[in-house]
């Protein structure tokens, strides 16, 4: 397939975007148009897939080797696929739930144009270009957190983005010293291993630059003690929430990630070194923290947002493995969590759209009610826990053979207690919700509550039903990341 295409998906969402601001467009039209665009879209991102270009699209050039490229691989395929699969389904439940908003117009614009941005970070060439996109990813979302205008939310907005703007300098410095030190920003199989040769004069100061840079772009995904912007974010409409916490932004970190450590740098470069330890330490303890955390918080859609914390650092403990199990799970995760997550969100945007509840406390007997979504919740909430044969159970066994496979046997196997740790909790904080839903409905109360429109149930039954395929036929699935973490490796 011509290269030249892969800019097509990146520019046609934010060409709508900007056709939805500068038009007002609004009603029924406009969503329907909308929609087909999304959906053609999506259906490109996946052709380019399917047919992968086999040369890189360079768009300009700085100085130097400096250059803002597309290529799309196996690990940029995997992440984009991801979007293109959810962002359709994401955008029709945002039609029901924003219907009646007063400024649904630019929650679209904001919407759409988040799409092109996190396309233009799957698709990235090279470390810059994924910088690049990344600090747009921050500027497009930061109106959509802040979307309902009150005091809470404006000053989460204004957390998201000191944190973002903060961990985004750190990763520029790092970026700055490894196209200094290193020989290419490439993400190039042999990349890694040219830069490991370059650097090893600098061995030192480039481990400490490495850490540095990780943890500048772990602010976006949430790692201990970067993490306070998201439990805050959750103020914003809960089709902002699910992209934030599911797909486009946190994703974006942890894919930030693994490309840093398995592209740029290198496993045999970072294996068995003190900042291995560090960032593998620092996922271990994010992933207990959050989910006590999540146990003790009574807000419906925070508790989800700690549980998110904690099953992103799942993705940074298998990546911290640095082996080629560890970059297969990584993947793993990345792409069951995100189907599980965005499930729950969808399911808590319902309760609120249609109960007007929003704690734990509240949610006695309304699964009686609204039986599709909490039926739904459940089988989310299952699969979270790591419960086979769901698709959080594959997901959670793939990294925990990462950790008992890691050359670092003794700090890995602490890993996997954390692990064990983490699903006891979220048993506890997930179970919870799905047990007070179904107990008998209190009489006088709930009057007139039931299941929303299609718009919403549809995507929310669908993600419920991938939750079950993914678990029961996952083989292709992991088979195929086994290949694309053994094509790098």
């Amino acid at each position: 397939m011509n290269p030249l295409l892969m800019i097509v998906p990146i520019l046609l969402p934010a060409a709508a975007a900007v056709w939805l601001r500068l038009t007002r467009a609004e009603g029924k039209r406009m969503e329907a148009a909308l929609f087909i665009l999304v959906l053609l879209n999506s259906a490109l991102v996946w052709a380019l897939i399917l047919r992968r270009p086999p040369q890189e699209l360079t768009l300009f050039g700085f100085t130097g080797d400096l250059t803002v490229t597309l290529r799309l691989d196996g690990v940029g395929s995997v992440f984009a696929g991801l979007v293109a699969a959810l962002w359709p389904l994401a955008t029709l439940y945002a039609y029901s739930y924003m219907h009646e908003d007063k400024r649904i117009n630019v929650f679209l614009t904001c919407y759409t144009l988040t799409y092109s941005v996190t396309l233009g970070i799957a698709f990235a060439g090279n470390l810059l270009t994924l910088y690049l996109f990344y600090e747009m990813l921050t500027l497009a979302t930061v109106p959509l957190v802040m979307h309902d205008m009150t005091r809470e939310a404006l000053a989460a907005a204004r957390k998201y983005l000191y944190y973002s703007l903060g961990g985004a300098a750190f990763a520029f410095m790092g970026i700055v010293f490894l196209s200094f030190y290193g020989a290419t920003l490439d993400f190039t199989p042999l990349a890694a291993h040219i830069n490991s040769g370059m650097m090893l004069e600098h061995r030192d100061m480039m481990m400490v630059v490495y850490g540095m840079t990780f943890f500048g772009f772990s602010v976006k995904a949430a790692m201990f003690p970067f993490h306070g912007w998201l439990p805050s974010a959750s103020v914003a409409p809960t089709p902002v929430t699910a992209l934030l916490h599911a797909v486009a932004v946190v994703k974006s970190g942890a894919f930030a990630i693994l490309r840093l450590t398995y592209f740029s740098y290198g496993t045999i470069f970072l294996a068995n070194t003190r900042v291995q330890k560090v960032v593998m330490l620092a996922a271990m303890v994010t992933v207990v923290f959050a989910s006590t955390m999540a146990v003790k918080e009574v807000h419906f859609k925070r508790r989800l947002a700690y549980s998110t914390v904690s099953n992103l650092s799942y993705i940074l403990l298998a990546a911290s493995a640095m082996t080629r199990l560890g970059l297969m799970a990584a993947m793993a995760h990345m792409i069951y969590h995100a189907v599980m997550k965005c499930c729950a969100f969808f399911c808590a945007g319902a309760v609120m759209h249609q109960a007007k509840k929003n704690y734990i406390y509240e949610l006695d007997g309304i699964g009686r009610k609204m039986p599709v979504i909490f039926g739904c919740f459940t089988i989310a909430s299952i699969s979270l826990i790591g419960i086979p044969p769901l698709a959080g159970f594959l997901s959670k066994w793939t990294i925990a053979e990462a950790l008992l496979t890691a050359p670092d046997g003794s700090l890995a196997k602490a890993g996997l207690g954390c692990l064990m740790t983490a699903a006891f909790l979220t048993a506890v904080y997930m179970l919870t919700v799905v047990v007070r839903a179904f107990q008998p409905v209190p009489e006088g109360q709930l009057e007139g509550v039931r299941d929303p429109d299609w718009k919403m149930t549809v995507p929310i039954g669908l993600l419920a039903a991938a939750i079950v395929v993914l678990g029961l036929c996952s083989q292709p699935l992991l088979a195929l990341l086994e290949t694309i973490a053994a094509e790098q490796l």
